[in-house]
């Protein structure tokens, strides 16, 4: 871990859903590294959450695996209930998110539901009951992870780009209606990332004719300005839909 945060977070109390993805990891680090203590919440990987968790320890942060569907609305309540005592949560990065890509013609009603279910009704899912014990304490920070094809849109991912589109309303009304209590609400859109699952479908020669950067980003890129965005440095900086994506849109 570094001896010197670029922001620090001591004292304060995260939750990052879909913590065990490349991403979502990523993010934990950061804010472990911060100092921040950081809850890994995970589906059905709970073994890579735990492993995560295990890795802050180790490096001297503070970290607890979870596991529960966020799409599941009861599911979710009630893990969260389950966690450890401590102080109210006043960090949470909305990490979780899945792809069913196919034409939207031929799209089932079960494909189109479950990709909004966990990424925008999973949201609702595990911001709203910990958002007002987080407005009671005046301090606050929401991130949700977006994607480009939120703002752009994508052949293939009508679902997938709805629910992503529909975070950005949710969080910027979020932004709206919590400012005056020192809480705020900002969206990360990342295009293409280098994780082993976007690597087979960007080889180099897509990503030079894609991306003006010819490059795939990083997680710990996407990290990076989750880190910032949850810091007191960010304090002005809400409602805003934010690109991490090298120039694509």
């Amino acid at each position: 871990m570094r001896d010197h945060p670029v922001v620090s977070l001591a004292g304060k109390r995260a939750f990052v859903s879909g913590g065990s993805g490349e991403i979502g990891g990523a993010i934990c680090r950061v804010l472990a590294r911060a100092g921040a203590e950081v809850v890994v919440h995970a589906n059905t990987r709970l073994a890579r959450a735990e492993a995560l968790a295990g890795e802050i320890e180790s490096a001297g942060g503070r970290a607890y695996a979870v596991a529960f569907d966020i799409a599941d609305g009861d599911a979710a309540s009630g893990a969260l209930e389950q966690l450890p005592d401590g102080p109210p949560f006043q960090i949470v990065v909305h990490a979780a998110g899945i792809h069913d890509d196919g034409p939207l013609a031929g799209m089932s009603a079960a494909r189109w539901g479950r990709v909004v279910d966990v990424s925008l009704n999973g949201f609702f899912n595990v911001v709203q009951p910990l958002l007002l014990p987080m407005i009671r304490t005046r301090w606050g920070r929401v991130v949700a992870i977006s994607s480009i094809s939120g703002i752009l849109g994508n052949r293939g991912q009508a679902n997938y780009a709805a629910a992503k589109a529909g975070l950005h309303g949710a969080v910027k009304s979020l932004a709206l209606e919590y400012a005056s209590r020192g809480i705020t609400g900002n969206v990360i859109a990342p295009g293409v990332i280098a994780t082993p699952e976007t690597q087979a479908l960007f080889p180099k020669e897509k990503l030079d004719a894609l991306v003006p950067m010819k490059r795939a980003g990083t997680p710990e890129e996407v990290a990076e300005l989750a880190g910032f965005l949850v810091s007191d440095r960010a304090s002005y900086i809400t409602g805003q839909v934010i690109a991490v994506s090298g120039g694509l849109g």
